[in-house]
């Protein structure tokens, strides 16, 4: 029996990751899409004119990941990589034709998921998470740096 006081908040958020990525998963499916593509095209259509870099943060995604969801949903021409105007070093992503035509249905889906994680719970309950869950990542970060 599982004690809901004293259970490992490090498998509490292993299995919320894991809920929300077969929920996402099967939702994303029908569009021929992985979990990972399709919050990158949700954040691309969030943020146009992003970095991979600032795309990657904004995710809490390493870069090489970022990388290679963004080459692929590239090669798809879901998405467009532009360079910047202003350094030619940087690249900025933008919609491809065919991420632009599914923009309405994925905000839909990324609003209905959204909104079914937080349902239940007080604007302050929300807050108190995302502080949690924030100095749970610092913690982590801290740790994997001292070894």
């Amino acid at each position: 029996m599982i004690d809901n006081n004293t259970e490992h908040i490090g498998l509490l958020i292993g299995a919320v990751r894991r809920r929300i990525k077969q929920v996402v998963g099967n939702r994303a499916r029908r569009y021929k899409l992985t979990t990972q593509q399709f919050w990158v095209l949700v954040a691309v259509s969030e943020h146009p004119g992003s970095s991979l870099g600032e795309l990657a943060r904004h995710l809490r995604m390493d870069l090489p990941t970022a990388s290679r969801v963004v080459f692929t949903l590239a090669k798809r021409k879901f998405v467009q990589v532009r360079g910047d105007s202003a350094d030619r070093r940087r690249a900025r992503l933008y919609l491809g034709s065919p991420g632009v035509a599914l923009t309405g249905e994925l905000h839909e889906l990324a609003a209905a998921v959204r909104a079914a994680m937080t349902r239940g719970l007080s604007a302050a309950e929300q807050t108190a998470l995302r502080a949690s869950l924030r100095k749970i990542i610092a913690n982590m970060d801290r740790f994997q740096a001292s070894a």
